[in-house]
């Protein structure tokens, strides 16, 4: 059955892959970018393949009346998916950056949600709808050094978690989307941030190491992976009446998050 999909972050990555693709296969799809600029090239790409049913529009979840307009649209699935990210050691990374991050990911998604269940609720129109939030595998652990971004993702879990108690009397469902490290250039670029305010003359942590350990991770396979994998499940994920609350792609990032969150009861100060 085709449903109306709204989906922010939809600019580039996960977002757009996946907007085209659900509108490729009969859904109809607003697909919200956070900057005017992409606005214009990505409804120029939808009319060269003919997807009428790919509507674009701005939201950008930092202005207020942007958020607003959001709410009054009309559609089954809320899929939030922007986001940004802080990396860094978290024992020096600057706290207003940490507070920004949160409020990213996590503050302004929440308030573009509660507006929207709560239309659904107050308007009787709950049956059948779903909110889907884009999490991540570093919603499930914490590696060093990416501690404030996945931070905002483990928080992002517990809000699903309780929304998906708090909401299913009233007919909405609610899932998480967990990626692994996918090469997007989202997490590329996330490496990149905290060289704008890591100073070897202030900081105890180095830059070069900083720079080193994230080169590593980046030149395994674990850290580039092909983002089609993902898309093509969030494809068959986002408009799905039925599955799982928790989504970890691929299948051996779930069975290490597994062995990761056993092992972590017996792990010693």
């Amino acid at each position: 059955m085709s449903k109306n999909i709204l989906i922010t972050g939809a600019g580039s990555g996960f977002g757009k892959g996946a907007a085209i693709g659900m509108a490729k296969n009969g859904h109809n799809i607003i697909a919200t970018v956070q900057v005017s600029s992409q606005v214009t090239p990505l409804r120029e790409e939808a009319a060269a393949l003919g997807l009428k049913n790919l509507r674009v529009e701005r939201l950008d979840l930092t202005d207020p009346y942007d958020i607003k307009q959001a709410q009054s649209w009309d559609f089954d699935v809320l899929w939030n998916n922007a986001g940004m990210g802080e990396a860094g050691p978290v024992w020096e990374i600057p706290v207003d950056i940490v507070r920004r991050n949160f409020e990213i990911n996590v503050f302004l998604p929440l308030t573009l949600t509660q507006g929207v269940v709560q239309k659904w609720v107050r308007e009787g129109k709950s049956q059948n709808k779903k909110v889907v939030f884009t999490s991540s595998m570093g919603g499930l652990f914490t590696p060093a050094n990416w501690g404030t971004y996945v931070s905002t993702k483990h928080a992002l879990e517990s809000i699903a978690e309780a929304l998906q108690q708090e909401l299913a009397a009233y007919g909405i469902k609610i899932q998480t989307i967990n990626p692994g490290a996918y090469y997007t250039g989202y997490n590329e670029t996330m490496a990149d941030n905290p060289f704008r305010w890591l100073d070897d003359n202030n900081n105890f942590t180095k830059r070069a190491d900083l720079r080193k350990g994230f080169d590593d991770f980046f030149a395994t396979p674990e850290g580039k992976m092909d983002p089609k994998e993902m898309i093509d499940r969030m494809i068959e994920i986002v408009p799905a009446d039925e599955g799982k609350f928790r989504n970890v792609v691929p299948k051996k990032i779930e069975d290490m998050l597994k062995q990761h969150q056993l092992a972590a009861w017996e792990n010693k100060i």
